[in-house]
């Protein structure tokens, strides 16, 4: 029971058309769902990812109408993505500066060049040259086939004291410990490259983040479906507190926190999100689960345009 990298991370705004306009036009992903929070159904969750809409390559998110996130620890600080070469990596400096995103200067991180930025709200992201695995390019987007974000990177969380946290990544998760670099720890999973390497720094100074805009709200994990009843007694086995299977339509859910209340998701990698929109119409229109689509009418008149 290994896990096969992570499946999506979700994170804060409380800008949905200039999130939308970030994600899609400056970083150049594909809208791959549009859909809304289920369980609160006020709010949009929008989905990029590549161009199939792949397991392991959407950032997400909740649009609430919220303050700044409060910097700090037990949170998820940065989100990684993934380009095939630094002759990309200097593309996105070039492009970024282009657009005005706040950036930091190429520097290694973990054995890679990575590059530092942030969207227009604080959401910490970064570009770091690895190759592995299929990349699968959209058409559409305004990035050259060739500089598209391949899917996520290596993810960085923050914890004030990690030895629970390590008992939950290496007994419970089967993850590896690999290495450290400048006090953060390297775990890896059953994945080739950095969509299979979570990184957990360690500070006892500073202060417990708070959400908002710009934060992190959970990171999901890659489980094969076959799995995912056994991921569930598993939990159960070993007391974890948790949420039980949840379905999500488009696929399975178990949502647990880690010790230092970091909201883990174990996500299936299947059925996909080709499940009720054709592959060329992901994301054109509201997407709704089964059970929210009697709802249609009145969610679409609570939701702004995007």
């Amino acid at each position: 029971m290994n896990l096969k990298g992570f499946h999506h991370l979700t994170a804060v705004t409380a800008d949905a058309p200039g999130n939308h306009k970030f994600y899609t036009d400056t970083l150049g992903l594909r809208l791959v769902k549009k859909t809304v929070n289920q369980d609160d159904t006020s709010a949009y969750h929008l989905f990029y990812a590549d161009g199939v809409g792949s397991p392991g390559t959407d950032i997400t998110f909740f649009d609430w109408p919220v303050g700044k996130e409060r910097r700090g620890t037990h949170s998820v600080t940065r989100t990684g993505f993934r380009v095939g070469s630094e002759d990309a990596l200097k593309y996105w400096q070039h492009r970024l500066t282009m657009n005005g995103v706040k950036q930091d200067k190429i520097a290694d991180v973990a054995g890679r060049p990575t590059l530092a930025f942030e969207d227009h709200e604080g959401q910490r992201l970064s570009f770091t040259v690895d190759a592995e695995g299929e990349a699968h390019p959209w058409e559409n987007s305004p990035v050259p086939a060739e500089h598209q974000i391949r899917g996520l990177g290596p993810i960085t969380m923050s914890v004030p004291d990690i030895r629970h946290t390590d008992m939950v990544l290496t007994k419970l998760m089967n993850m590896t410990p690999t290495g450290s670099f400048a006090g953060t720890h390297v775990y890896k999973m059953g994945a080739a490259g950095a969509v299979g390497e979570l990184h957990v720094t360690v500070d006892p100074s500073l202060p417990p983040a708070q959400q908002g805009a710009g934060a992190v709200h959970h990171v999901a994990f890659n489980i094969p479906y076959a799995d995912y009843e056994a991921w569930a007694d598993r939990l159960q086995s070993m007391k974890v507190p948790n949420s039980g299977p949840v379905d999500r339509f488009w696929f399975k859910s178990l949502y647990f926190r880690e010790p230092n209340g970091v909201l883990f998701e174990l996500a299936t990698d299947a059925p996909g999100f080709a499940t009720d929109e054709p592959m060329d119409k992901l994301g054109t229109t509201l997407s709704l689960p089964p059970f929210l689509e009697g709802k249609r009418e009145q969610i679409e008149a609570g939701l702004k345009k995007l």
